[in-house]
This record gives structure tokens, sequence and C-alpha cells, in this order.
């Protein structure tokens, strides 16, 4: 998210911040200047409008020395460096990415992937899809908010993401990729399991599992804790071992990407890789079976675990939709 922020600073947020806490809302005071050759002697400008007022009664760091000032009229009175901003700025920043992440890729997969034949099945809820969208939106703030804290720690520079592509050999560059991919499975896998267990269900994970036969905007429907208990992996990583920022950064939008892509209902079988990717089928069965293939993108962990069910055709949810259909004729 560092990569994310400075991007921001660059081309929207240094200039958001000039106007809306300007350092013009303060004025060198000669007197204390004189007094103490202080570099912050700075008093709220007297004559101002209302919001240069409230402005000028902000926390702030340590402002520059008058010549500085003068001679960068257009800056902030708060720095980049500046924690409050940066928090303010990394909310702002992912509150509207996550909109857009959502909206978009699940959108694009409710339109052009999900299957709406599904939306005939006894167990689809009526104004499901409303539903689904509107949980969303009540959990992006929590888990935005439980979430803020290790942004700002890889800001500040507490991770061990690094910039040079050879910093650690290519080779690990490489490797890093499935590294994180096998590492955040398999914490996910059981951090999965363990929302399923009946006292943390019940007040947890409960809420997704609402969504039997779900759609893509089901993907980020469910209780804000829930969310955030399976992203810890994809942080954590960040602080254990060595990845290249941008990597790290594109890996981070690809698996909020499967998220939503898992979640169309399908259950097309027989594909070359149905026995290694946990894919949509394998995430059907688990929203209808509720114990089976906790993973997230591989079989593995729930092979090894002993929770794995494979997708058969003779299981798709379509089969209950015809059932009905003849019923009624």
């Amino acid at each position: 998210m560092d990569l994310v922020l400075k991007i921001c600073d660059d081309y929207v947020l240094d200039a958001f911040w000039a106007k809306l806490v300007p350092l013009s809302a303060f004025t060198a005071s000669p007197e204390l200047l004189a007094a103490s050759n202080a570099t912050n002697a700075y008093v709220p400008i007297a004559a101002a409008n209302k919001w240069t007022q409230i402005v000028a009664a902000l926390p702030h760091p340590p402002l520059p020395h008058a010549a500085v000032a003068k001679a960068l009229p257009n800056v902030s009175a708060w720095p980049r460096e500046y924690i409050p901003r940066q928090l303010l700025s990394l909310s702002i920043i992912t509150y509207i990415g996550i909109h857009l992440l959502y909206f978009i890729i699940a959108g694009f997969s409710y339109k052009f992937i999900f299957n709406h034949e599904m939306m005939k099945h006894p167990r689809f809820l009526k104004n499901q899809v409303r539903q689904e969208i509107r949980s969303s939106m009540a959990s992006f703030p929590g888990m935005l908010a439980l979430t803020l804290p290790w942004f700002q720690a890889e800001v500040m520079g507490y991770s061990r993401m690094y910039d040079g592509l050879d910093t650690y050999g290519y080779t690990y560059l490489v490797l890093s990729i499935p590294l994180f991919l096998l590492f955040t499975d398999y914490c996910i896998y059981w951090i999965h399991r363990w929302l399923h267990l009946p006292l943390i269900y019940k007040h947890i994970h409960k809420p997704h599992h609402k969504w039997i036969i779900p759609t893509p905007f089901a993907s980020h429907a469910f209780h804000p804790v829930d969310g955030y208990f399976q992203s810890i992996p994809y942080h954590v990583f960040a602080f254990i071992f060595p990845i290249h920022r941008t990597t790290y950064l594109a890996l981070f939008v690809a698996v909020n990407i499967w998220s939503i892509l898992i979640h169309d209902s399908d259950m097309i079988t027989g594909h070359a890789l149905e026995k290694v990717i946990n894919g949509p089928s394998h995430h059907t069965l688990h929203h209808i079976y509720f114990t089976v293939n906790y993973g997230q993108y591989f079989t593995w962990a729930d092979r090894v675990g002993g929770s794995y069910r494979q997708p058969e055709s003779s299981l798709d949810p379509l089969h209950d939709i015809k059932k009905d259909e003849l019923k009624s004729e």
C-alpha cells in the first residue's frame, strides 16, 4: 500500500492536502522568530475565512522556516510523512479502491460469467443480489478500520517489502509468487476452518453462509471481522518474507479478484486442473455443504485436512432447478 500511497500523493493527494490543510493558514510571527530563532514560530492568520481558522486550529507537525514556506506557497501544513495525513489518505484510497474493485469485477462476473438460471434455485433468496451488495457495503468500513494498521505499518517501513528487482536475486523474485500463494492458502484454510467451529461460526461466519447459491456480489458480503481474519495472511506474509512491492500489490489485487470470481455458483467440471485448483465449482460446494473445500486457491490443504470434496456434475445445483420446473409442469 505504500507504493499506492506514493503514486496517489504524486498525482492527486499533494494538491488535495495543500488545498484542504494549506500552510498558508499560518503566518510566521516576527516576534517569535526574533526571540527564539525557531523554525516553527507560526501563528494562525488573524484575518482569515472560517475554513482557514478551522485549519489553523488542527494539530500539525513542526512547520518549515518562513523562508521555505514563502518559496513553496502551494504546500500543505501536513507533509507526506505526517501520520494523521497518511492514515486519512490510506482510508480514502482503500475505501474508493475496494468499491471500484468490487463493483467492476463482481459486476463483470455477474453479467458475463454468472449463470442467471441459478436465481431460480429454491434456495436463492428474494432480492438476494440487493442483500449481498447491502451486506458488502456495510462490511467495508469495519474491514477498512481493522486493516488500516497493517497498511500504516507498511508505509512506515516495518514490512519486508523491497524495491530493486535483483535485491534478493531474480530466482527469489519469481519463487516469491508461489511462496505467497502457498503460504496464504494454507493459513486461510485453517482460519476458514476455525471460522466454522460452532461457537465462532454463529457469531462471525454465519452471515456469509446466508448465500447458499451465491452471486459474485456475495464475495465480500460477510461480517467485517470474518473478512478481516481471512485477509490477515496476506498482510502477515509481507512482514515475514521479503517480497517486491509491485509483486505484492499485483498479488494482493489478484487474490481479491479471485475471491470474487469463485462466488459465481459455477459447477463446470472435468477440466485439467480440477484436482489442483480450488475454483468456483469447489467453492459452490462449500456454500451448499458448508464443511468442505475451505481452501482459497488450491485443493491440497483440503486433501491433507480431510475436507476435500470433488466437484461432480451430479452435484450441480442446476439439477434442483430442473426438478422444480418438472414438478410445476
